[in-house]
């Protein structure tokens, strides 16, 4: 692949924007590549919530086109932990680079990216750390020159050593499950994986799965809180705190929920939501993300 220079960085963090952090990174590539664009993505990935940034930056490679995704969540400043540059081509011609730590952030979005599996990466090789300062800041100190430095044609091989794709930390996929009820009903058990600002409840099914599954599009599902019949809980918690037996209505839009309505439908990143009209379903069902929801039909 031949070096191409950029002009833009995308830019995702769990600085939050209360801080100077996420202006001292803009700074420190401002500095050193005069003229590139930053967009900020977001800096309210909760803190060192990783499954949070790598689906957030999933959801956006596919509109951001070439250009840096500088990506900082959980970084493990001053461990063993790699800091790393994968280099993709874009089947649409152009490059993106994903600069970021090696904990599972950034590979699931350079593949979605390149459509095909990552093969250049590079461990990268950091500036000495001041005599009188401690390692605590990687997105001023190692990732932001290095996003700089490829803004200005840096080659990739001239950031760090290359190294096995193969060696990559991945995170685990969203729980995807088919079965059945007690009662005999299809269910399809799925996480949710994301809860955006308005309560809508993102969960890892896609459109693929719930046509796999056989969900209908017409009518209404339940939302199925108990999975197994007959199972007693000793210490007499419930099995779950989400309402049992909601109806969910199969919609197409928003706008066609009444105000309160709970509905599924398919989001604009191709997975299964549930939403409320008018109305947030994270509040109102007591969910937030990394929580099981069965779906029954």
């Amino acid at each position: 692949m031949t070096n191409e220079p950029v002009r833009t960085v995308f830019f995702l963090s769990d600085f939050g924007s209360q801080d100077e952090f996420a202006g001292v990174v803009h700074a420190v590539i401002a500095a050193r590549a005069p003229g590139t664009t930053v967009i900020d993505l977001t800096h309210h990935i909760p803190a060192f919530d990783v499954r949070a940034g790598s689906h957030t930056l999933v959801r956006a490679v596919p509109h951001l086109g070439s250009g840096v995704v500088l990506g900082v969540v959980d970084p493990g400043v001053g461990t063993a932990r790699r800091g790393i540059c994968m280099e993709v081509a874009l089947p649409s011609g152009g490059t993106m680079y994903f600069v970021g730590p090696d904990n599972g952030l950034l590979v699931a979005a350079a593949e979605a990216a390149g459509e095909a599996p990552v093969t250049r990466v590079v461990e990268l090789a950091g500036e000495p750390a001041a005599p009188d300062r401690g390692a605590t800041f990687d997105g001023r100190d190692l990732f932001a020159p290095v996003a700089a430095a490829l803004c200005t044609g840096t080659p990739l091989e001239q950031l760090g050593e290359l190294i096995d794709a193969a060696s990559l930390a991945r995170l685990v996929g969203g729980v995807v499950e088919q079965g059945r009820l007690h009662d005999g009903r299809t269910c399809l058990r799925a996480e949710v994986t994301w809860v955006d600002h308005f309560g809508n409840l993102q969960l890892a099914a896609t459109v693929a799965d719930a046509r796999v599954a056989g969900i209908p599009t017409v009518g209404s599902i339940e939302l199925a809180a108990r999975i197994e019949s007959g199972h007693e809980y000793l210490d007499g918690l419930p099995q779950s705190l989400v309402p049992d037996g909601v109806r969910l209505r199969c919609v197409e839009a928003f706008g066609q929920l009444q105000q309160g309505e709970f509905g599924l439908m398919a989001d604009a990143n191709g997975h299964l939501a549930v939403v409320a009209g008018e109305a947030s379903a994270s509040h109102w069902l007591n969910v937030v993300a990394g929580e099981l929801l069965v779906l029954a039909w």
